[in-house]
Order: structure tokens, then C-alpha cells, then sequence
């Protein structure tokens, strides 16, 4: 499901896929791909892609701005529509990830995991999840792991079609964009 499913959206989408690589690379230099270590299966590190959505703005003393700062128009237009996610067909091609699982999240919180919370690393991350057609960055990381462990004790290809069909409903509402009072999702800290 993976494979045809990747090969698919990849057809389907390149010409909108290169329009939005040439408008990012406009609007906020290049490049127009944002590479980020995220943690894989079993914890493993691979190189997640996306569409660029902020710009590398820093202040004075040289630190990136925040997030809110640095996110530009068309970057919430592509967060809110999800589309900033649609070079990850491209991780789900390499076997990286999945079109359906947990979100892969920065390798720096899988430490921070409680025993419960690493359940998630037993499957390949995926494009859209459980979470995130239920809530989504606009629930608390406690409710985002305990959705990402459901789906994994639960998983199956009937439950994938059904997320995946809900995921499309979902982003063209634009629902769960981020959390309350920021521009995406509070850092994890652990909370147990």
C-alpha cells in the first residue's frame, strides 16, 4: 500500500509539488526542501523532507527568531493545508516511513519517552496518523502519544484507509493546525 500509494500521490501531485518548490524558493531563498533528523522505527534516525515554511531569520545575537517570527504567508497557507508534508512521499518511497502511523517526532524526545510512549517507535512514522486526525497539534502531547500507541495496538489496512480518508476531510477544513498561542506545537519536555 505503501509503494502504490507513494508512487501515486508522487504522479499525481508533481506539478503542484514543483509549483510550490519554485514559489518557496521565491519567497524565502533557497532551498526549498527542509531536511530534519527525525526518529524512525525502532528510534532509528532518518532525514525527513518537507516544504520550507519559515525563513532563517536570526536576531542579533545570532539565534533563529522564534517560529512565529520566522513563518511566513505562504508558509500557514502550506501548513494549513498540509501540503508543506508532501515531499515525505518521498521518505515513504525509501521505506523510511509510511502513509499511515505515529508522526515522526525529533530524535532529541525519544529519551524523553516513558515506556508507554516508545510503543510508538514499533512501526514506521507516517505522513498522517491517528493523532492527527484527532486533534492534530491542537492536543496536549500526553493525548498526541496515547492516540499514537491506540493506532499501533490497533493498526490494520481497514483503519489505515479510514484515516487516510478522514486526513483529506480533515486538511481541506484545516483543523488542529497548532496549538494554543503557537505558530506550531510546544516543545516536549517529558511530561509524563
Amino acid at each position: 500500500m505503501d509503494i502504490v500509494g507513494g508512487t501515486i500521490g508522487l504522479v499525481i501531485f508533481s506539478p503542484l509539488m514543483l509549483w510550490i518548490a519554485l514559489k518557496v524558493r521565491r519567497e524565502m531563498s533557497p532551498p526549498a526542501i527542509f531536511v530534519q533528523e527525525r526518529a524512525g522505527l525502532s528510534g532509528r534516525p532518518f532525514k525527513l523532507y518537507k516544504y520550507r515554511t519559515m525563513t532563517n531569520e536570526r536576531g542579533k545575537d545570532g539565534e533563529l527568531l522564534p517560529d512565529e517570527a520566522r513563518l511566513t504567508m505562504f508558509g500557514k497557507w502550506l501548513r494549513s493545508t498540509s501540503m508543506d508534508e508532501l515531499p515525505q512521499l518521498w521518505n515513504v518511497l525509501k521505506g523510511d516511513m509510511s502513509l499511515v502511523g505515529p508522526r515522526p517526532l525529533l530524535m532529541e524526545y525519544v529519551p524523553l519517552y516513558s515506556d508507554e510512549q516508545r510503543i510508538r517507535l514499533n512501526v514506521r512514522p507516517g505522513i498522517t496518523g491517528w493523532a492527527q486526525i484527532n486533534g492534530r497539534n491542537s492536543i496536549s502531547w500526553p493525548e498526541k502519544f496515547a492516540l499514537d500507541v491506540w493506532y499501533v495496538e490497533h493498526m490494520g489496512i481497514l483503519l489505515d484507509v479510514r484515516i487516510i480518508l478522514r486526513t483529506i476531510k480533515k486538511a481541506a477544513r484545516r483543523e488542529g493546525i497548532s496549538a494554543a498561542s503557537e505558530a506550531t506545537m510546544p516543545k516536549f519536555t517529558g511530561e509524563r
